[in-house]
């Protein structure tokens, strides 16, 4: 009995102390959730104001974090938009015109078509890994991560300070909240619908709502995704860019 006794425990030990996850590991599987080496998705953006809606569907491939190309497939209007990102530098090309216009940095905090989603949280011209410090605070919820980023002195943005909001469970976000400069909450992003998409535990949807604009939100819906998937080594050109039309 003592000998049972004592396999019990050395078996369950390693369990109660299993590791926690460092702040790091949490923040990186925020920034990479619908990325990998590589990644193609097809989604849908609902955007809402108090005066109107529309939708768009949209196509999108990535390669890291470095580089990212979307083009719109609907409404008719819109088709043939695009949007490339390589490493710090945007361009959008907009068919009606065949014109690329390079968007500068001052830029990168502007809306994207319209939407409350930003060209920066569209092609993560910043990351969260790389431009702010993070750290571990105090949160309502013990089943849940909270992790307070502050940008660096270098990092452009307008945000006084994010915080990330996490399941302990498997660490998948459950909501980012924006701070401007002065601490008022300025607007807040959820996650939910977790599904397996492309053989990865994700949340198929997002939505952006601004708390000071009444009304407005903006939702992505994932309808597919693959990652490491096989890229035509020309998807992040120009060329490609003025292609989509």
């Amino acid at each position: 009995m003592k000998k049972l006794a004592a396999l019990l425990c050395f078996c369950i030990t390693p369990l109660l102390f299993a590791a926690e996850p460092t702040v790091e590991e949490i923040v990186k599987k925020s920034d990479e959730l619908y990325r990998s080496k590589t990644s193609y998705a097809e989604m849908e953006m609902q955007i809402e104001t108090a005066d109107w809606k529309r939708t768009m569907r949209m196509k999108a491939w990535t390669e890291g974090m470095k580089k990212t190309f979307i083009t719109i497939l609907e409404p008719k209007k819109d088709a043939g938009i695009g949007t490339l990102k390589i490493d710090t530098k945007m361009w959008n090309y907009f068919p009606k015109i065949n014109k690329v216009m390079q968007i500068p940095p001052s830029m990168m905090m502007g809306s994207w078509m319209g939407s409350d989603f930003t060209n920066d949280d569209l092609v993560k011209e910043s990351t969260l890994m790389d431009d702010y410090t993070y750290k571990l605070i105090a949160g309502p919820d013990a089943a849940k991560y909270y992790i307070e980023l502050t940008p660096k002195e270098k990092t452009a943005t307008v945000w006084g300070r994010i915080v990330v909001v996490a399941n302990k469970s498997d660490l998948l976000p459950v909501a980012q909240e924006f701070y401007d400069e002065k601490g008022t909450k300025v607007r807040l992003m959820t996650f939910s619908d977790v599904k397996v998409l492309g053989g990865k535990k994700i949340p198929a949807v997002m939505e952006l709502r601004s708390l000071t604009k009444s009304g407005n939100k903006t939702t992505i819906i994932y309808k597919d995704i693959q990652f490491d998937v096989k890229l035509d080594p020309d998807t992040f050109t120009l060329r490609n860019l003025q292609k989509q039309r």
